[in-house]
C-alpha cells in the first residue's frame, strides 16, 4: 500500500514497502526463530555498524527513544555519580530533565539554542568538579539540525576519566562514526531513525565492561539496562517484558536494506545530497536557514518562516500535505521557523519534488 504522502520528519519517518510488509506476520517469542535468528542478530549487526574493534555489546529497549535515554541515564550513574549535559536544545535539556526526576545530581552547560558548546567551558566544568562521573551530549540536536563537536567533547570527557554518554538517536546509522574510537560507552538510537524501521523501540550500545558494572544501580524495573541486557545476554535474545514482535521484525528487514544500499556511508551520501539539495533550492525560493551551513547535519534543517503578514505555518503545512509532503514545525524557543527532514526512505528526486510542491504553496505571494 503506497503512503499518501512523504514524512520529511526525523522521525517517524517514511519507510520502505518491504519493511511495513516485514511485519504482516505474528512472531512467538519463545522461539528461537524470533529469539536467535532475529533478535541476536540484531544486536550483532548493531555492534558491527558501530565499531569493529571488541569490548562492545547491545540491548534493545521497548518504548520510545526517549525511554532507552531514561533507562541509560536510571540504570549507569549511582547514588553518589554526578552528570554532566550539554543542552543546546530540546534533546539536551530531555537529558536534563530525565535527571531531575531521577534525583540524580545535574550539571548543565547550555550555549543556546543556536550555538556549539565551547570546549573550554566543558574543560573548566570538568576541572572545576571533580565529583562529575558522567558527561552527556546529543550528537544531532535536531531542534535544530544542528551537528555537534561531539569529538572534541567526548576527548576533553575521557581525558578527565569520565563515562560518555552520547544521544545519537537521530545520526546513528545515517552519519559514519566510531564508538571506540570515539572513546563513547553508552550510544543511544532509536528504531525509526536512519536504520529507517517503525516506531516501538530503542537500542543501546554499550563499552561491555561499564554496562556490567551496572547492576543494581538502576531506579526503574522495566527502565532496568543491565537487567535487559543480562536477559538477552543469557537467554539467547530473550526479553524480559513483551518484546515489540512487528517492530523488532520491520527493524531486522531495515537493517538488511541498509546493508544492500551500501551501509552507513552510502545512506550517509544520500541524506547529504539530499539536504545540500533542498538547501539550495529553498534559497532560491526565498527561505533563510536558521543555523550557517558549516553547523547543519544532513538529518533536519530548519528555516526561517516567512515574514509576510498572511503567512500562517498551519496553512503552509496544509497545502504541503495536499501535494504529498509532510513537513515539522519549529521547535526554537527565540525564532519563528519550520524545519524539513531529510532522512527515510527519501531520495533527491524527492527532494526536486518538494520544492516545485514548495512553490505552488506559498499561498501569501499570490496574495500580495
Amino acid at each position: 500500500m503506497k503512503n499518501e504522502y512523504l514524512l520529511l520528519t526525523p522521525g517517524p519517518l517514511s519507510t520502505t514497502a518491504s519493511v511495513r510488509e516485514a511485519m504482516l506476520k505474528d512472531w512467538c517469542t519463545w522461539d528461537d526463530e524470533y529469539n536467535k535468528d532475529i533478535v541476536e542478530v540484531i544486536r550483532a549487526k548493531l555492534v558491527q555498524l558501530a565499531t569493529q574493534q571488541a569490548g562492545y555489546t547491545s540491548v534493545l529497549m521497548q518504548g520510545s527513544g526517549t525511554a532507552s535515554v531514561e533507562a541509560t541515564i536510571g540504570s549507569i550513574i549511582p547514588a553518589d555519580g554526578k552528570l554532566l549535559v550539554v543542552d543546546n536544545g530540546a534533546y539536551g535539556a530531555r537529558i536534563a530533565q530525565i535527571a531531575d526526576y531521577l534525583n540524580i545530581t545535574c550539571d548543565v552547560i547550555a550555549p543556546g539554542e543556536t550555538a556549539q558548546p565551547c570546549i573550554a567551558e566543558v574543560e573548566a566544568k570538568l576541572i572545576a568538579d571533580d565529583s562529575i562521573t558522567h558527561v552527556a551530549i546529543v550528537h544531532c540536536e535536531t531542534t535544530t539540525g544542528m551537528l555537534n563537536p561531539i569529538d572534541d567533547v567526548i576527548k576533553m570527557a575521557k581525558q578527565h576519566g569520565k563515562i560518555v554518554i552520547l544521544d545519537a538517536m537521530s545520526s546513528f546509522g545515517g552519519i559514519p562514526l566510531d564508538v571506540a574510537e570515539l572513546g563513547v560507552d553508552f550510544l543511544i538510537s532509536s528504531a525509526n531513525k536512519c536504520i529507517q524501521g517503525v516506531p516501538g523501540f530503542g537500542f543501546v550500545i554499550a563499552r561491555q565492561s561499564e554496562l556490567e558494572k551496572c547492576k543494581g544501580l538502576a531506579r526503574s524495573l522495566s527502565l532496568d539496562l543491565y537487567d535487559q541486557w543480562h536477559c538477552m545476554e543469557t537467554n539467547g535474545g530473550k526479553w524480559r517484558f513483551t518484546s515489540p514482535t512487528h517492530t523488532v521484525r520491520a527493524f531486522y528487514q531495515a537493517l538488511l536494506e541498509l546493508e544492500e544500499e551500501g551501509g552507513i556511508a552510502a545512506r550517509h551520501q544520500r541524506y547529504q545530497e539530499n539536504q545540500t539539495t533542498l538547501v539550495a533550492g529553498m534559497a532560491k525560493l526565498g527561505f533563510d536557514t536558521l543555523l550557517d551551513a558549516s553547523l547543519h547535519s544532513p538529518i533536519i534543517t530548519s528555516f526561517y518562516s516567512p515574514t509576510h503578514s498572511d503567512y500562517q505555518f498551519k496553512e503552509f503545512y496544509n497545502r504541503l500535505k495536499e501535494q504529498g509532503f509532510v513537513i515539522y514545525p519549529g521547535k526554537v524557543s527565540n525564532a519563528d521557523c519550520f524545519r524539513i527532514g531529510n532522512i527515510g526512505d527519501v531520495h533527491p528526486s524527492d527532494i526536486q519534488r518538494l520544492l516545485v510542491a514548495m512553490e505552488t504553496a506559498k499561498y501569501w505571494e499570490l496574495s500580495a
